[in-house]
């Protein structure tokens, strides 16, 4: 039995929704509706990518991750800093700051995931020297995977098999922190610092997850930007363990660079990767041997709860690898080794969508007469009827959710129907 995914971090509040459409425009997965002059998201459809928190206007669309307070749920609370972090504070030259004053917020350890994306890329180096499947996909980002698994189940062979950087620093945070403190890894809390609800979403998928809870960046940056201007303590002091290119897997391509192939495909922006997997699906990417794909346009910097300017955080992100790259030549890090041991938790299962029906045969119908219905409209795609595409329309026809009327040219085509037969009618 497939699993369903159930829970979702991108919300609609509705009190804010005008119902102007442009979410219904900007979605990837055609999974809004705008009816009654409100929008509606079909969770089916929904991969929490956070086009829609983007692009809204009316700021209707939200993200529902945890606050900060919800730390104190554990006796023992670990911050778990996505790399786009470090790239929401200009000038920043030491991660070490970051680290240091995510303690004084109340985390009793903080473990880097740029040091779990070091461990994933040295293991992926691995797995492209044995694996035929070609090419490797990304599991990293998990907009893309829950996308994967939606509208492309053929190629969930050639997801890698290996956490994404957030799950193994979830896992590899407890475990450490266990074994240094001698506490049990149920008292033990891993919070992920998030750009985006995808990640959010994935810690309650189907799947389970070693993370606890997601605290959104754009949430937590006024309170850790005025612990940084505080002195550091001696003896809650912290230090890197992650290289430079584990903290540069924030940007676009960083993944890829990481693993030192030239045969990687790198992109950005979830329309994109959508085209990409459409090719990689019709065989025409065979020859490629890694694709990393990124929901948001520029990288996980770009994220739809950051802070900080993408196009800044870049910048200083740039800025901040360089100075990482120059100190490791002084101080080398120790080489970082393969796991044979982080595989997913489960295997991946294609996730059901919207089902016409259980019954084939009534399938089969409802197809026949959505085909149908979709060539009897002009194929302008306009939204207007509230519906993304035309096409769209006629499915939400055929399974009861808008009425063929709803298309502005149907609905002229009838009153001047109604027209003509009133002007008929006077003339008896």
């Amino acid at each position: 039995m497939t699993a369903k995914r159930i829970y979702h971090s991108v919300k609609l509040e509705r009190d804010r929704c005008v119902g102007c459409t442009t979410c219904l425009k900007k979605c990837p997965m055609e999974c809004i509706r705008v009816r009654n002059g409100k929008a509606r998201i079909l969770y089916e459809l929904c991969i929490d990518c956070g086009v829609c928190i983007q692009n809204c206007p009316h700021h209707a669309k939200v993200a529902q991750t945890d606050p900060i307070n919800s730390i104190y749920r554990f006796k023992h609370r670990i911050a778990l800093p996505a790399p786009t972090l470090y790239a929401q504070f200009r000038n920043l030259t030491s991660v070490d700051t970051v680290l240091n004053a995510l303690l004084g917020l109340g985390f009793s350890d903080v473990f880097e995931v740029a040091r779990a994306a070091d461990i994933v890329s040295a293991t992926v180096r691995e797995m492209l020297k044995t694996q035929k499947v070609r090419p490797l996909i990304s599991s990293a980002c998990p907009a893309v995977v829950t996308l994967i698994r939606l509208r492309f189940p053929e190629l969930l062979p050639h997801v890698a098999d290996v956490l994404s950087p957030k799950e193994l620093a979830g896992r590899m945070a407890k475990e450490e922190y266990s074994k240094a403190h001698g506490v049990p890894i149920e008292e033990i809390g891993a919070f992920f610092i998030t750009p985006c609800p995808a990640k959010m979403a994935s810690i309650h998928s189907d799947r389970g997850s070693y993370v606890d809870g997601v605290i959104a960046i754009q949430d937590i940056y006024g309170l850790l930007s005025a612990q940084m201007k505080q002195p550091i303590s001696e003896e809650i002091k912290r230090k890197r363990h992650a290289t430079w290119q584990g903290v540069n897997w924030a940007n676009y391509g960083g993944e890829g660079a990481a693993l030192d192939n030239n045969n990687v495909l790198s992109v950005d922006g979830i329309h994109n990767v959508i085209y990409v997997l459409e090719e990689i699906e019709n065989g025409r990417l065979n020859d490629l041997d890694f694709f990393e794909g990124s929901s948001c346009v520029g990288g996980c910097v770009g994220g739809p709860l950051v802070f900080e300017n993408a196009f800044v955080a870049k910048n200083s992100l740039r800025k901040l690898t360089e100075h990482m790259k120059e100190d490791e030549k002084t101080h080398p890090l120790p080489p970082v080794e393969p796991r044979d041991d982080i595989h997913l938790r489960a295997p991946l299962e294609p996730l059901p969508g919207i089902k016409l029906s259980d019954n084939i045969a009534e399938a089969i119908a409802k197809m026949e007469r959505i085909e149908a219905l979709t060539k009897t409209f002009k194929g302008l795609d306009c939204g207007s009827c509230g519906s993304p595409t035309c096409r769209a329309l006629a499915e939400d026809i055929v399974q009861g959710r808008a009425n063929e009327l709803d298309c502005v040219f149907k609905l002229k085509e009838k009153v001047e129907q109604l027209a003509r037969q009133m002007v008929d009618l006077t003339n008896l």
